[in-house]
């Protein structure tokens, strides 16, 4: 009997030793974690206004995660992409992004789209903890306070639109006219663009809010070529700014017009042709097309593995990112959790990706501040 009772009052302790190895590998798979893979969530514009965007960052996601999945994956484990559709709106970007949250089956979010929809999903990163790597989104509103949850990669719109400015501004293109999206990130674009502005003496002809589905482009073209500006800035993405190109060039052809990185899918710039020859755009990566750095020829191999031949600044854009979050998941080791992948990515400094270097210094986590400016050739293709 004594031996009985002892047994007894072992057994909760027994039980429980037995269980802990059990309910940590439940843990482990509820953060999407498991023996042979990692499961990273993304929610993107792969239909609606933004939807060739969406499907370049995608093609660069799956190139990078096929390239390191074909070295044997991180730490023994494959990536695993998780990549769910928003059609570009806050709304269902919060949904799902709400939903990956709840049902644990994530270890971290990568290169969710927009600025608006990126707002919206911030309450959600914070409360869960959830490592986000890579927002697609340059607005500074994003990069404030001290988040440990959140890892910027590209240069902010702020940095994009004070080049954009100056380099007008050398130019003598003083009477501007700007075509915002009306939407968060059009407006905040616009408020940056403003004050690079003052900063160099320049006035706007005219700012012009365009309907993010294009409701309202024939207005918007018209009341542009109204002011007579010296240059037109498109504080726009996705679809709609090619229409605002070609509704400017087709009546004047040689209508400066610039935009940032953002402004022009791959689709777009081959849509316009020849309408897009002379488009400046700002560069927040590598030119996709010169393999003049390893981390160019890199993603170029990773591209063709795939079979795509076409190279664009948003698959670019994808591949990049994910090779950043691949490493916090290396330095995160083989026990990796949420937390530990936090902390390996806030220690990310100097990171040199073969040609282009990341360091998040301290939080707000930005990890590049690179801005270069590109112009468009009758190929599609930036020159000079």
């Amino acid at each position: 009997m004594p031996q009985r009772r002892q047994f007894l009052s072992l057994a909760p302790r027994l039980l429980a030793a037995a269980a802990a190895p059990a309910l940590i590998g439940l843990a482990r798979a509820q953060e999407g974690v498991s023996g042979r893979s990692v499961v990273i969530g993304s929610s993107a514009a792969l239909s609606g206004p933004l939807a060739a965007l969406g499907q370049d960052l995608k093609l660069g996601i799956d190139a990078a995660m096929g390239q390191i999945n074909a070295r044997g994956g991180v730490q023994g484990r494959s990536l695993q992409l998780q990549m769910v559709d928003d059609a570009y709106q806050p709304n269902r970007t919060l949904d799902n992004v709400r939903k990956m949250a709840a049902e644990g089956g994530v270890l971290a979010l990568l290169s969710c789209v927009g600025t608006p929809n990126n707002t919206a999903i911030l309450p959600v990163i914070e409360e869960n903890s959830l490592p986000y790597v890579a927002p697609l989104t340059g607005a500074s509103s994003l990069r404030k306070g001290s988040s440990r949850n959140l890892f910027h990669v590209r240069a902010s719109y702020t940095d994009e639109t004070q080049r954009l400015i100056q380099r007008l501004g050398s130019m003598g293109l003083n009477g501007l006219a700007i075509v915002y999206l009306d939407n968060g990130f059009g407006r905040e674009v616009l408020g940056d663009a403003l004050k690079a502005m003052e900063g160099q003496g320049m006035k706007a002809v005219a700012q012009v809010a365009l309907d993010t589905g294009g409701k309202n482009l024939a207005e918007v073209v018209n009341q542009v070529l109204a002011a007579k500006p010296s240059a037109v800035f498109m504080a726009t993405a996705g679809a709609v700014s090619q229409a605002l190109v070609t509704g400017l060039r087709k009546p004047s052809p040689s209508m400066p017009v610039v935009g940032l990185s953002v402004a022009l899918s791959n689709e777009g710039v081959k849509a316009l042709g020849s309408l897009g020859s002379g488009v400046a755009l700002t560069m927040v990566f590598p030119d996709p097309n010169r393999a003049k750095i390893q981390l160019v020829r890199d993603y170029q191999a990773a591209m063709r593995a795939l079979g795509q031949t076409e190279f664009s600044p948003g698959s670019l854009e994808g591949y990049i990112n994910t090779r950043v979050l691949a490493e916090g998941l290396d330095r995160a080791g083989k026990d990796v959790n949420r937390a530990r992948l936090r902390t390996a990515l806030a220690g990310v400094r100097g990171l040199d990706l073969g040609g282009f270097v990341v360091d998040f210094g301290n939080a707000p986590y930005v990890g590049s501040h690179y801005v270069e400016l590109g112009v468009l050739g009758a190929s599609g293709r930036f020159v000079g």
